[in-house]
């Protein structure tokens, strides 16, 4: 699982059966540090519940078609559910 910014909205004027309904958003991927890491790409919403400037983490290619329903929707990223905190240590224990 990847992590990720909410920065938009998409409005597609055709949809595909099997997306009517799921929400596609504008996502930043991050890093573990929270910083911008990569382009922005657009994701399905299978939680259907996040809004702009959430954090969430979401899957790619196949991992992504299986989180919708029905199954293997043709989406390259999904996202997968909204992030409360983010809480980093190293391997030794200590935060960072």
């Amino acid at each position: 699982m990847h992590l990720g910014k909410v920065i938009g909205t998409l409005t597609p004027c055709v949809v595909y059966a099997g997306l009517e309904g799921v929400p596609l958003l504008l996502v930043q991927p991050l890093d573990a540090k929270l910083h911008d890491h990569g382009a922005p790409f657009v994701a399905a919403d299978s939680t259907r519940m996040c809004g702009r400037d959430e954090l969430i983490y979401y899957e790619s290619s196949r991992e992504a078609a299986l989180a919708l329903d029905p199954w293997f929707v043709p989406v390259d990223h999904a996202i997968i559910g909204i992030v409360d905190d983010v809480h980093l240590t190293d391997f030794l224990g200590r935060e960072g």
